[in-house]
């Protein structure tokens, strides 16, 4: 019987629309080895690396009727050069040119006929560079079995890992029949799974979305803040087809300093640098900023394991918690900021170690490869009713990744929207530095660059107070 799909995996293929792709993605920017690296050579390594991932062969399809949730199957007529592909960047190529690229991309929802991920190579960059930019579909990412594609192909020595391609000979699809009678045998061994099936065969949008609220909702409680309507926000807007893509950068040891100087943690400097430049932004759009004005984010973390103390890292597992934050836009003074930020998330950290992902575990197959995933995940189910904006932080290794000889020089994080959220923010940590990643609705955030520029000056602006 073919591997059907999780309750919560399923979820997004039915809130999935042409204006809400559910795919998560990365924007890896790497130096070009004196030995080169070309695209027939990144093709190899895809190849030889799919072995330990087969999901990535897969394909979903439906059962007939709506009877049970889709199932995975091989998919016999695998192109991998449908989904490794190359472009390039007139040279010398710009970092503004990249994300330009990037937000075209991003835009364009997975083809569901084939396995649900893309992966592209951008020649052309400026100082000898190229990326790599990935798209893989949340229904994929379980976060057990599958991690995103992106670090399929990383190691952590310029030489790669040697690996043994058994070949792959995919297995026959299952006919509409058997997919059928498949459904009448679970549905009789579990008849409240009939009558959800064929309400999400109908594409009944809120009967979807309770499987996962219905689990968030105990998370919410947990959190111990007000659920109510968030302040007004350009921040909630209807969502287009089309996207805006930004990055910016910040070093590692800053924040750190920042963190030494004022207290807190490092992910608090992060939340009160966006904090400090969402205010910058909305100060430019000639918005209201009074001293109370706040922006509310959900903010998924690394959580602490009890037993060993040791913090996990959120690449792979469940071991998550998301907390709603309400970001202090009004306050001009970058350490009250920061101050207010603390205070807020420590009062969910002492409040219990992981009631967000206990919570979300109820839903049958929750474990989010990254956090990015958890965060675009809980947005989803979530959106505008509690919270502004989402923003990820997920902790990366601390020294070089490479692919082949290429040493792995930057790394941003691309978030989706959620219906009426026209901006998401992920940043990651790498090798010492601090990397953004905004991804907005093209029309409601059409000044994202300028959004990314200004975190750069609010974490200078955090630094000097270090000083």
């Amino acid at each position: 019987m073919p591997e059907r799909l999780s309750a919560l995996d399923a979820s997004f293929l039915y809130l999935e629309g042409e204006a809400t792709p559910m795919h998560v993605g990365g924007v890896a920017v790497f130096t070009r080895p004196r030995a080169g690296f070309d695209y027939e050579w990144l093709l190899a390594l895809f190849s030889q690396r799919l072995a330990f991932l087969p999901r990535y062969r897969q394909r979903v399809i439906p059962v007939p009727g709506g009877l049970a949730r889709p199932v995975w199957v091989d998919d016999t007529e695998f192109d991998l050069s449908y989904h490794v592909r190359r472009s390039a960047l007139p040279a010398p190529g710009s970092d503004e040119q990249l994300f330009e690229l990037v937000a075209r991309l991003m835009s364009r929802p997975l083809d569901r006929q084939r396995p649900l991920w893309e992966a592209y190579i951008v020649e052309g960059l400026a100082d000898d560079r190229f990326a790599l930019i990935t798209k893989t579909h949340q229904a994929v990412v379980d976060g057990i079995s599958t991690i995103e594609i992106g670090q399929l192909i990383m190691d952590t020595q310029p030489e790669p890992r040697e690996h043994q391609d058994e070949g792959w000979i995919p297995r026959r699809e299952p006919t509409r029949p058997q997919l059928v009678l498949d459904a009448v045998t679970e549905a009789i061994r579990q008849p409240s799974e009939l009558v959800d099936n064929v309400r999400l065969a109908a594409k009944d949008a809120a009967s979807t979305a309770s499987k996962v609220v219905g689990a968030v909702g105990e998370l919410t409680t947990a959190l111990r803040t007000a659920i109510a309507p968030p302040t007004v926000s350009p921040l909630n807007a209807p969502v287009s087809k089309q996207r805006r893509y930004a990055g910016a950068q910040a070093r590692l040891a800053d924040l750190r300093a920042v963190r030494l100087r004022h207290g807190g943690t490092v992910n608090d400097v992060v939340l009160a640098a966006i904090s400090g430049a969402l205010r910058e932004w909305l100060l430019s759009r000639g918005a209201t900023v009074s001293a109370s004005t706040t922006v509310r984010a959900l903010a998924p973390m690394a959580v602490r394991d009890p037993d060993t103390g040791a913090f996990f890292s959120g690449l792979v597992g469940n071991e998550v918690a998301a907390y709603l934050v309400d970001l202090p836009v009004g306050e001009p003074n970058p350490v009250l900021r920061l101050r207010h930020v603390s205070h807020a998330m420590s009062g969910h950290i002492d409040s219990g170690r992981s009631v967000a992902a206990s919570a979300l575990s109820t839903v049958s197959g929750f474990a989010p490869a990254t956090l990015h995933s958890l965060g675009a995940r809980a947005a989803s189910a979530l959106s505008s009713r509690i919270f502004n904006l989402v923003v990820t932080n997920s902790p990366g290794p601390q020294h070089p990744l490479y692919a082949g000889q290429a040493q792995l020089a930057e790394m941003y994080p691309v978030i989706p929207l959620a219906h009426n959220q026209a901006l998401a923010i992920g940043v990651s940590s790498y090798d010492g530095g601090i990397y953004f990643g905004f991804n907005a609705d093209r029309d409601a955030v059409s000044d994202v660059a300028n959004l990314a520029r200004m975190v750069e000056e609010s974490v200078d602006e955090l630094r000097d107070t270090a000083r």
